[in-house]
This record gives C-alpha cells, structure tokens and sequence, in this order.
C-alpha cells in the first residue's frame, strides 16, 4: 500500500503504530540489560520488569484508536475481522500449549509471547481476509 492509497487514518496509525514499536525495543533491551547487569531489587527490579509492557499497551492503544478513526467502513470491517483471527488463532494456540504444558510435553512458554502471536496472526490473516472481497 502505497502512502497515497492509505487512508488517513492509517497515515495516523503508522505514525503512531512505528515509534511505539521502536520505544518497544529500545525499552526491552535496556530493561533486560539493566536487570542482568545491575541485579536489581524491590520496586526498581518491578518498574523495569513492567516498562517493556508499557509500549505494548501504547501499541493496543493505538489499534484501537485506529478503529475509531478509520471511517471507511470496509478498511473498518477488515480490520476488525483480522483482529478477530488474531484473537481466535492465540486463544487457540494458547489453550492447546497450556494444555501440552501441564502434560510435561511442551516447555513453558512465557505469557509476554502471546501479544506477538496475536500480531503474527493477525498479520497473516489478511490477506486471506482480502482474498475473500477480490
């Protein structure tokens, strides 16, 4: 999609979307350097084990005001509906390794994953999404 096919909207939710993502990293390297190296405790060792979910927040923050702001309905309707497989697919993922973990067959698989599985499926969803309105 070029930047004269996208919507402005979508214009706003790149603009939002590739710092909070950029914040994302920079935040998640620094947290985990700082934990290994400094060997924190008590509410430093808290506030930088939470600061790269901060991002992410910002990130669903901005998912949302996309929908909001999009007012082409069918973009709209897309959208929703690749969030929708996003969900479903990490759901489902989630409840059948939850289930092979507790069987001792799987390792454990941190939580944090789940937010890059459902933007993974998210992503791949559309273009079957799109197929469907060829």
């Amino acid at each position: 999609m070029t930047s004269r096919a996208m919507s402005p909207a979508v214009r706003r939710y790149m603009k939002r979307f590739i710092p909070s993502m950029l914040l994302y990293v920079a935040v998640l390297v620094g947290s985990l350097f700082a934990i290994k190296r400094l060997h924190p405790e008590g509410p430093l060792l808290w506030a930088l084990a939470v600061a790269p979910a901060l991002p992410i927040l910002v990130v669903i923050w901005v998912m949302g005001r996309y929908l909001i702001e999009e007012t082409d309905e069918f973009l709209q309707a897309m959208a929703v509906q690749a969030m929708l497989w996003g969900i479903g697919i990490t759901l489902a993922v989630a409840t059948v390794w939850g289930f092979l973990e507790n069987a001792d067959l799987v390792p454990h698989l941190s939580s944090f994953l789940m937010f890059p599985l459902f933007c993974g499926a998210m992503g791949l969803s559309q273009p079957f999404i799109w197929r469907r309105y060829r």
